[in-house]
C-alpha cells in the first residue's frame, strides 16, 4: 500500500527515533505532515542509562513513549526494510513516499548503555533486573576503557564504593580518540581515587562465557596468561550502525568504507536534495548525542527553509574533540576547546541531572494530539 494522501502540508518522514530523529520530528511538527517511524515503542534517553542502572528510580524518566512527542504528526511503530531514493518500504508492507526524508536510524551498543528491547515495559524490567544483578555482585569487570566503560565504572563506584571494579582495554591508555593527554590523566587520577583498577594494554584470549550484565562465575585469561575473575561483567565496546535498509537501493553507494552515510555540510545525503541523514549514521562528526542534536537542528532548519522559501540554508560545523565524561554525579572531567574542566563543572553541566528534564519536557504531550 502506498501512502501518498493529498495534504496541504508537505510530508516529512523521519526514520529512527533517537536524539537526532525526535529533534527533527519535533522541530518540523508545526509546519509539515511529519511521520516518525521506529520499531520500538519509545525514546530512550541513553545519556542517563548508566545512572538508571545504579539508581533504578530513574528508569521511568529515561523511557519516553513516542506517542507523546508530536502534536500534529504521527508515530508509526514499524521498521524500514528498504529505502530507494525517497521511497520507504516498511516491514509491515506499507510504503511511504514523502517530500522530504530524514535518515536517523542510529546505532546499537551493548546493554546497559543502550537497550534493544522494543517494548517500554520489557525495557524497564530489563533495566531493573540488571540493577538487582549488580547489587548482588562484589567484583565487576568492564571490558572497554572508552567513555562508556569509564562512566560505567564511575557510576558503580559512586553508588557502591565497596565493590571491586576492574576496567580492561587492549589500548595502553584510557579514552582512545582525539583527546588530550591532560584529560586522560585527570580521569585516571579520579578513577584511582575511586578505587577503580585499570588493566590497560591487556588483550583477553576470549570474552567471558557468562552473559553480560548477569551474575555468574566470570573468569578470563589474558594473552600473557594472567587471570581476571569477577561476579559480573559488562561489554563497553562494539557500535553497530543501522543502515542495512539502504542495501540494494539507490543510496547504497552513499556509505563510506566504515558504513557511515556520506552527507554534505547541509546534512543532505551526498548527491540528494530532499534526503537528509543525521546522528550516528552520518559521517559529519563523532557518534554522540550532542552532535546528533545539532545535526538535527541544521537538517530541520534547512527543510523548513525549503518548505517556506524563507531563510538561508545552514551548514553544520563539526564540534571537534569536545567531551564530558562523568564519574558518578559529582565526578568526571571534560574538554570543551581549551584546557580541561574538572568534576565541579562536569557535575553541574551533566553529572547531577544527566539532561533528564530537557527530554522529559520534549515528550510532555498528554496523548500526542
Amino acid at each position: 500500500m502506498t501512502d501518498n494522501t493529498s495534504t496541504a502540508r508537505p510530508s516529512v518522514v523521519v526514520l529512527g527515533g533517537g536524539y537526532g530523529g525526535v529533534t527533527v520530528a519535533k522541530t518540523l511538527d508545526d509546519l509539515a505532515d511529519v511521520t516518525l517511524v521506529d520499531p520500538t515503542e519509545g525514546f530512550v534517553h541513553n545519556v542517563a542509562a548508566l545512572r538508571s542502572l545504579v539508581q533504578p528510580d530513574w528508569v521511568d524518566q529515561i523511557y519516553l513513549p513516542y506517542d507523546r512527542l508530536l502534536s500534529h504528526g504521527r508515530f508509526v511503530r514499524d521498521r524500514a526494510v528498504r529505502v530507494d531514493g525517497r521511497r520507504v518500504e516498511l516491514q509491515s508492507g506499507g510504503v511511504l513516499e514523502p517530500d522530504y526524508l530524514v535518515l536517523a536510524t542510529g546505532s546499537s551498543y551493548p546493554f546497559p548503555a543502550k537497550n534493544d528491547e522494543p517494548g517500554l515495559l520489557a525495557a524497564k524490567e530489563r533495566h531493573r533486573a540488571a540493577h538487582d544483578e549488580l547489587t548482588g555482585a562484589a567484583r565487576v569487570l568492564i571490558v572497554g576503557a572508552g567513555p562508556v566503560g569509564l562512566e560505567l565504572a564511575g557510576e558503580i563506584k559512586a553508588f557502591h564504593p565497596d565493590k571491586h571494579v576492574t576496567v580492561t582495554d587492549i589500548a595502553d591508555d584510557i579514552l582512545a580518540g582525539p583527546f588530550t593527554q591532560e584529560l586522560r590523566d585527570e580521569l585516571r587520577r579520579q578513577l584511582q581515587e575511586l578505587g577503580v583498577e585499570l588493566r590497560l594494554g591487556v588483550k583477553l584470549r576470549e570474552l567471558p562465557d557468562t552473559p553480560p550484565a548477569t551474575r555468574g562465575a566470570v573468569r578470563v585469561t589474558t594473552t600473557d596468561g594472567e587471570e581476571i575473575t569477577a561476579d559480573l561483567w559488562y561489554r563497553a565496546f562494539g557500535v553497530r550502525l543501522h543502515t542495512e535498509y539502504l542495501d540494494g537501493g539507490s543510496l547504497a553507494d552513499r556509505r563510506d568504507e566504515r558504513g557511515y552515510v556520506r552527507v554534505d555540510p547541509r546534512m543532505r545525503v551526498e548527491g540528494e536534495t530532499h534526503v537528509f541523514a543525521v546522528g550516528d549514521i552520518a559521517n559529519a562528526d563523532r557518534d554522540m548525542a550532542a552532535m546528533a542534536g545539532r545535526q538535527a537542528e541544521v537538517a530541520a532548519g534547512n527543510i523548513r527553509a525549503l518548505i517556506t522559501g524563507e531563510g538561508e540554508q545552514q551548514e553544520y560545523t563539526p564540534l571537534g574533540p569536545l567531551i564530558a565524561v562523568t564519574l558518578g554525579p559529582e565526578g568526571g572531567a571534560g574538554s570543551f576547546g581549551e584546557g580541561v574542566v574538572g568534576p565541579e563543572t562536569v557535575a553541574q553541566g551533566k553529572g547531577r541531572e544527566m539532561f533528564v528534564g530537557r527530554w522529559a519536557e520534549m515528550f510532555a504531550q498528554e496523548d500526542g494530539r
